[in-house]
């Protein structure tokens, strides 16, 4: 029996979100056996690259099924806004409650604006202290749905391969000049909050131009939507610049790999691009390391886990018409509230029964074992309905412009498999 199309990427979700859930309790239950790991494998830079490459192969090819920008905008807030206002809420109700402890120190930034930063889903691009640690990737998401709709609405869509390779080699250029910025070097220049504001105005502009009915109007908010994310990924991101653009670059490539199965490219073209991604992100670890004040973060153990991540990757795809253990698909399925609630589950651990004095392997299987049915329902309760409420008015938003389409071919669209 033969897997579905999808079943092998849940596959590699349920592996990530658990490798990650692994990395953020390691602190609380099995602290020495992480201190032992991690410079040999970074566990969390082994989750986040295997859900970046997910996330290259799917989103792009998401916007490009749709045709239209309006309604991929539609359901990205459907699918990542609710569950994540409900964790943020849930945490800062148990902080009030004294029932967690979360991070607060936003210096003098006011309420407002750290509220504008985490809206934008920018906030670890825009100099704020993201409220759950695990909200820094959503980030650089959403800096990648910024880079993929701009090259949609100018065309270029299907240079994956090209994209890819060059923000590979501009990872190299910033690792070999030597000149490594400080975190969030761009709000020390002009200050976090005028890039906030900026950064805010310019984010609603650029989908709001991008999703507009005018082409000059769609060509100047995707190339709006492009420089920002290009800026504060290089100039303010709180991972060295060679990193940001090394994450920017393993998800176009995962987004040429799809082009490559669906007969859009050549495997070749996808190979190649492989081989100069991987390339290009070992040089930039070990020419200029992990950054500064990264003393966990060793080149050995950032090298080890991204290639494991990337050979993860492969291995799945080489086996994506196999079948796929239910449990694994079935944690993919729900690896976004995974990877959402368990930082809320730690907060509260952490503010109640604290940490483990010494590794306590039942403790890390309890804790997991706490976590997955909470999952489950968050899944089923937050997730499920918010997905069908933006399918239907994306539904609504697509009717009126297929009605004045004109007859004939779609446009281009691959055949469905």
């Amino acid at each position: 029996m033969k897997s579905s199309r999808r079943d092998w990427l849940d596959a590699l979700r349920g592996i990530a979100a658990l490798v990650v859930v692994f990395d953020h309790s390691s602190y609380a239950f099995m602290a020495e056996f992480r201190r032992e790991l991690m410079p040999q494998f970074n566990t969390s830079r082994y989750g986040i690259m295997l859900f970046f490459l997910v996330s290259g192969y799917i989103i792009p090819a998401s916007l490009e099924r749709r045709g239209c920008v309006r309604t991929f905008w539609i359901g990205r807030v459907f699918r990542v806004y609710p569950l994540l206002a409900v964790a943020v809420a849930a945490v800062l109700a148990l902080q009030l409650a004294g029932c967690a402890e979360i991070r607060t120190d936003f210096g003098r930034q006011s309420a407002a604006a750290v509220v504008a930063a985490h809206v934008t889903l920018l906030q670890e691009l825009l100099g704020t202290p993201s409220l759950l640690l695990v909200l820094w990737t959503l980030s650089y998401e959403m800096a990648f749905y910024l880079l993929v709709v701009g090259l949609f609405t100018v065309r270029l869509h299907q240079r994956s391969a090209t994209v890819a390779v060059t923000l590979a080699a501009l990872a190299v250029v910033s690792a070999t000049t030597g000149g490594v910025l400080p975190a969030s070097a761009l709000s020390g220049a002009i200050g976090t909050g005028p890039l906030i504001t900026f950064a805010s105005l310019a984010m609603v502009a650029a989908i709001g131009c991008a999703s507009a009915g005018s082409p000059a109007l769609r060509v100047f908010g995707g190339v709006l939507g492009c420089l920002l994310a290009l800026v504060l990924v290089a100039f303010n991101g709180t991972v060295p610049m060679w990193e940001g653009l090394v994450i920017l670059a393993v998800m176009f490539l995962g987004s040429a790999v799809n082009r490559a199965e669906n007969g859009r490219s050549g495997w070749r073209c996808a190979a190649c691009a492989a081989a100069v991604v991987v390339a290009c992100a070992v040089g930039s670890a070990l020419w200029n390391g992990c950054g500064p004040g990264a003393a966990q973060f060793t080149r050995r153990g950032w090298i080890v886990a991204f290639l494991l991540a990337v050979l993860t990757f492969g291995i799945g795809l080489a086996l994506r018409r196999r079948r796929v253990p239910r449990g694994l698909t079935w944690l993919g399925t729900i690896s976004y509230s995974v990877y959402l609630v368990h930082p809320v589950l730690l907060a509260v651990t952490d503010g109640t029964i604290g940490r483990s004095r010494q590794d306590s392997p039942v403790a890390e299987l309890a804790f997991v074992a706490v976590l997955l049915p909470l999952c489950a329902l968050t899944y089923r309760y937050i997730e499920v309905p918010s997905r069908r409420w933006g399918r239907r008015l994306a539904r609504r938003v697509e009717l009126p412009r297929r009605a004045l389409a004109p007859a004939g071919p779609e446009r281009g669209r691959a055949p469905s498999r």
